[in-house]
């Protein structure tokens, strides 16, 4: 059999594994769709009678499924996969990264302020256990396996879910506070500041060095002026993250309305909540293009970074306001 029968033979055994992978990486990069929550089963008869939701179980039955999702979608996770095709997918991984980060900070929150009465109290355990299973290396595939970690945080959370939700067991709470719904918007905020500035250093700029200008001691000097710029490679990968992120927000800030509502309705805030609802599902809207176009501010062509940051720059300022309405008596 000379060169060219093998060439040929070769290449028709190809084709369709190729093919195969193609479609295989079509169907897994579709996102996941969002997801309302409904409970009637949670409920509590109050002082006066009547029933009412008890507070956390949305929110901790959200970040379940948020965290869920992440494990179970078409794909299953991806980011650490070592194999075909999703060794070569990078927008889906840079997805599960946004929304994985969103999962980390609530955790955190969760542990470090809503499930305390004060600064001095003993943290839960499950909490404790189900932040540092979250923070796992999202790349890391054995020894130990993200996803296997990840599965290990949502049965911690489920298992604070099962106490805050027995009232037979009141060392298991949920404080739902305008103090520590502050503070979780106040990591929320600097998340969004963050993906704002990445996704608008998608065309390059020099950025003028604030920290400097502030006066404020520096460990290391810097130039007055920052050239900062996303790699064109990367691009595509900021947008997605910050797609993934803004995707589990929505979620995480709709049971928020739900377990915080009280206080909101206390504070005049729940149309400020929505608000900044709406201006993230703006960033949910499918992308048209078959590629993330990188085009300047006015040009011909489009800059898919821009307008995501738009969304989120606008969402981030909402968020803002609504600490400051949080904070008033």
């Amino acid at each position: 059999m000379d060169v060219r029968t093998i060439g040929k033979w070769t290449l028709s055994a190809l084709l369709p594994l190729v093919l195969l992978f193609w479609l295989l990486a079509v169907y897994w990069s579709v996102e996941p769709e969002r997801f309302e929550l409904k409970f009637e089963q949670a409920q509590r008869v109050d002082a006066a009678g009547n029933k009412r939701l008890i507070a956390g179980v949305t929110t901790t039955e959200t970040l379940v499924r948020v965290a869920g999702t992440l494990l179970d979608k078409s794909g299953g996770f991806l980011a650490n996969d070592m194999m075909p095709p999703s060794l070569f997918m990078d927008n889906l991984p840079a997805w599960e990264l946004g929304a994985l980060t969103q999962v980390r900070d609530l955790s955190r929150s969760l542990r470090k302020e809503i499930s305390r009465s004060q600064s001095q109290s003993v943290e839960d355990a499950d909490l404790k256990a189900a932040e540092q299973h979250f923070n796992i290396d999202p790349l890391s595939w054995a020894l130990p396996g993200a996803e296997d970690e990840y599965r290990q945080g949502i049965a911690a959370v489920r298992r604070y879910q099962a106490r805050i939700m027995d009232p037979t067991k009141p060392d298991a709470q949920f404080y739902a506070r305008a103090d520590n719904l502050r503070d979780w918007l106040g990591e929320v905020d600097k998340r969004l500041g963050s993906m704002s500035q990445r996704l608008a250093a998608s065309v390059g700029e020099a950025r003028i060095d604030l920290d400097k200008a502030s006066g404020v001691a520096q460990s290391t000097e810097s130039d007055d002026y920052l050239a900062v710029k996303t790699p064109w490679g990367k691009i595509d990968d900021v947008f997605f993250e910050a797609r993934g992120s803004c995707w589990a927000l929505i979620q995480f800030l709709k049971a928020a309305e739900t377990d915080f509502g009280d206080v909101l309705d206390k504070k005049n805030a729940r149309a400020s909540l929505r608000q900044i609802i709406r201006e993230l599902e703006g960033t949910q809207e499918t992308v048209w293009s078959p590629m993330v176009l990188n085009g300047t501010g006015f040009g011909f062509v489009a800059n898919h970074s821009l307008v995501m940051a738009n969304y989120i720059s606008r969402a981030d300022a909402a968020i803002i306001d609504l600490r400051d309405l949080l904070s008033r008596g």
